[in-house]
């Protein structure tokens, strides 16, 4: 075993993102990187990060299809038994670039990038709880020492929206959703952020309208999932808020967690934490609500 630290992030469109990934990689120096929503064929990602990949050390896995999803799995511990998709898993009609697999210094690492369930009742939101169901069989089929990692576009619970009232009748929180990553999760796949820091408002994602990441008006979808041979090394367990600031920022902020050896220490579970938080329930509403 070696120190690791793996990352996870929805860069909503590694092309728009690039000049926020490549400095974000050099500060925080991850070693296993799982990204979702790249939006960039396999070629075009190869054309676009290749070289800037391999002067960083990364070995790169790709799977992609132009303008939309996409997910990929950068390592610099070794990247071994790619497998791009999942076995029997649904389309909207056909199969979607939504999921990636690799082995990394001997932890079998899914990059995921969940549907987004749209409306609940809808035929999306049927896909999304069926690709669901075929991901929990590809994991349960898989190692002891696994880690799921991604946009999972589920909140777990009340506790990981700012305000469940104003979810209420919206996906993201439904009960037939909550179940299905509670499925996954009953294969001993821990929720290392939560586990980690069981009472503090953690949010991983801010819609882009409405100054809702000024208010810190979020919810926490994006999940990094562990057996317990890795649960068990886990030193810190982090949400970089400060990359979801600035100039063209991705709506999603990355989540962090070190194995073995934290370099930064056991740092906090957001990273800055918000300055003035609106945590009022009642005090907002979401933009698609108004």
């Amino acid at each position: 075993m070696v120190r690791v630290r793996v990352a996870t992030w929805n860069v909503n469109s590694v092309k728009q993102r690039l000049p926020r990934l490549l400095p974000w990689l050099d500060e925080r120096q991850p070693d296993v990187v799982c990204l979702q929503e790249t939006k960039l064929a396999d070629e075009a990602f190869a054309e676009l990060l290749g070289e800037e990949m391999s002067g960083r050390g990364y070995e790169v896995a790709t799977h992609g299809e132009a303008s939309w999803n996409g997910v990929a799995i950068l390592s610099r511990v070794g990247l071994e038994d790619v497998a791009p998709g999942l076995a029997k898993a649904p389309g909207f009609p056909h199969p979607e670039a939504r999921a990636i697999v690799a082995t990394c210094s001997g932890v079998r690492v899914f990059s995921v990038y969940v549907p987004n369930g749209r409306e609940p009742g809808s035929d999306h939101y049927e896909y999304k709880l069926k690709w669901l169901a075929a991901l929990r069989d590809v994991v349960a089929a898989g190692p002891e020492a696994t880690v799921v990692c991604g946009d999972m576009n589920i909140a777990p619970a009340d506790a990981d929206v700012f305000d469940p009232e104003a979810y209420a009748g919206h996906t993201h929180v439904t009960e037939p959703e909550r179940k299905t990553l509670a499925d996954l999760q009953s294969l001993g796949l821990h929720d290392v952020v939560r586990d980690r820091w069981p009472n503090e408002r953690i949010f991983s994602y801010w819609d882009y309208r409405a100054g809702m990441f000024h208010r810190d008006l979020g919810m926490r979808i994006d999940l990094i999932l562990a057996t317990e041979p890795v649960a068990d090394r886990v030193r810190a367990a982090w949400i970089d808020r400060k990359a979801r600031k600035g100039k063209a920022p991705s709506d999603h902020a990355p989540v962090l967690v070190d194995l073995d050896e934290a370099p930064d220490g056991d740092i906090g579970p957001v990273v800055p934490p918000p300055s003035r938080p609106v945590t009022k329930q009642g005090a907002a509403k979401l933009p698609q609500s108004r």
